[in-house]
């Protein structure tokens, strides 16, 4: 009797150790998560230096392939961040490690003029785990917004002095750099029978500093002190994001089943100020930032363990929010700036057979999706994004029972304008991620 206590106290004790050392690497990898993401520009769009920068794409390397679906996608091996209801799936005996990055080759277009750039970053880190009768927990951080450009155009520029307000002809120089991290911790929950909810609380944070530098040639300013001005727009912003979401599986028979999701955002402003400096005078724009209320639904049908179709439709509604202006009567936060924002993506997996052989238990994927612009761009809406892509998810091992997978895929995204003159992007995308999934919390019994 002695000898079984002590079995299972030494069973025990081996699994509170593993149990920490999962979340000593959970939290190793979220601690090099922003160096690493700092180490490069995570785009080099002009598109960028509007607003709180470009949108990141918030997908993971079992989606990332399927055009970003996710709100109605219900698994229980993989960590699904688009809808934190989903946690609640996740298996009770494992413990899920998803890691991504991916590499951009890219060409810009205006007019004859192309423009070839190139670029590669870690794109997220994601632990999840269940931790609790039907409850499960993801921790993670991914980017949420990019800036980093570095581009000139000729034409006419509008100088602001504290007298007047004067157009100059001249040369603008454009550069700058940051953006906004998102840290994250969510649960989800099984409600009920057929009912889950989740929710994400995120820690957003960053800095940008954009640098506009004006060379004038000739006109407006007698004095040769005004030939370059030099403009520094910087924030250093921290706030928080509030998501959250349900879904209901419906089994339409013994090999089918119907997965429906939906999320809402809660959109706030965030408490931060914007400077712009000129020379010695800087300007404060208070609080000229927002986050966007957003909602979103989606639906998911799986045949069997073979065959997954799923579709989002995700709307953000930043037409009510600000970014900060400059105009004649200073530096403040402005409406009309922002459009809201649709997103709609169609993606399928299909795998052969899940206890085939090794080819056989491949997870082929495809989708695309289609995004509505969400900037203005000289009071024309911005560029419009198509994404194609192809992926597979590659067992590591040829062992039937292996649940860990290398995500790899192929992306094609083009950004296109919405207004002649605008800059067109094309951008091929390698995206490559490792799901490690294994049985850290498997009971055996001992005799």
């Amino acid at each position: 009797m002695n000898d079984k206590i002590h079995r299972h106290h030494k069973f025990a004790s081996l699994l509170k150790r593993r149990l920490e050392i999962g979340l000593f690497l959970a939290l190793l990898f979220l601690a090099q998560s922003p160096m690493a993401l700092a180490q490069v520009s995570r785009t080099l769009s002009p598109y960028s230096c509007f607003g709180l920068g470009l949108l990141n794409d918030q997908s993971q390397g079992f989606n990332k392939s399927m055009g970003g679906v996710g709100l109605g996608v219900r698994v229980g091996n993989r960590i699904n961040t688009t809808n934190p209801a989903s946690y609640s799936a996740i298996d009770s005996l494992s413990l899920l490690f998803d890691v991504g990055m991916s590499a951009s080759f890219g060409q810009m277009r205006q007019g004859t003029t192309k423009v070839n750039v190139k670029s590669a970053t870690l794109d997220y880190v994601h632990v999840g785990m269940h931790v609790a009768k039907r409850l499960g927990l993801a921790v993670g951080f991914m980017p949420f917004t990019s800036i980093g450009h570095s581009f000139s155009r000729d034409g006419v520029e509008t100088f602001y002095n504290s007298q007047t307000m004067q157009s100059i002809k001249g040369n603008s120089i454009y550069t700058g750099e940051g953006g906004l991290n998102q840290a994250y911790i969510g649960l989800g929950w099984k409600a009920f029978r057929n009912i889950s909810i989740g929710a994400n609380i995120s820690f957003v944070w960053g800095e940008y500093s954009n640098i506009l530098v004006q060379q004038f040639s000739e006109g407006g300013v007698s004095s040769s002190s005004f030939n370059t001005i030099a403009k520094y727009y910087t924030a250093s912003l921290k706030t928080y994001k509030l998501d959250f979401g349900a879904q209901y599986p419906v089994q339409l028979t013994r090999q089918d089943w119907l997965n429906l999701g939906a999320t809402f955002g809660l959109g706030h402003k965030i408490a931060q100020d914007a400077e712009l400096t000129i020379g010695d005078s800087t300007s404060v724009a208070k609080s000229p930032f927002d986050l966007p209320y957003s909602f979103g639904i989606g639906a998911s049908w799986q045949h069997k363990n073979t065959l997954m179709v799923a579709a989002d439709v995700h709307q953000e509604l930043w037409s009510s929010c600000h970014m900060p202006i400059e105009t004649a009567e200073g530096y403040v936060p402005m409406k009309g700036y922002y459009n809201n924002r649709t997103k709609i993506a169609l993606g399928t997996q299909w795998t052969p057979d899940p206890y085939g052989k090794y080819l056989e238990r491949i997870q082929y994927r495809a989708g695309f999706s289609y995004t509505t612009p969400y900037l203005k761009v000289n009071g024309a809406n911005g560029p419009k994004e198509f994404s194609l892509n192809i992926g597979a998810g590659l067992p590591i091992t040829n062992k039937i029972n292996n649940r860990s997978v290398v995500n790899v895929g192929l992306q094609w995204l083009r950004r296109s304008p919405s207004a002649a003159g605008m800059i067109k992007e094309d951008y091929l995308l390698i995206n490559l991620g490792m799901t490690f999934n294994e049985r850290w919390f498997l009971k055996y019994k001992i005799e």
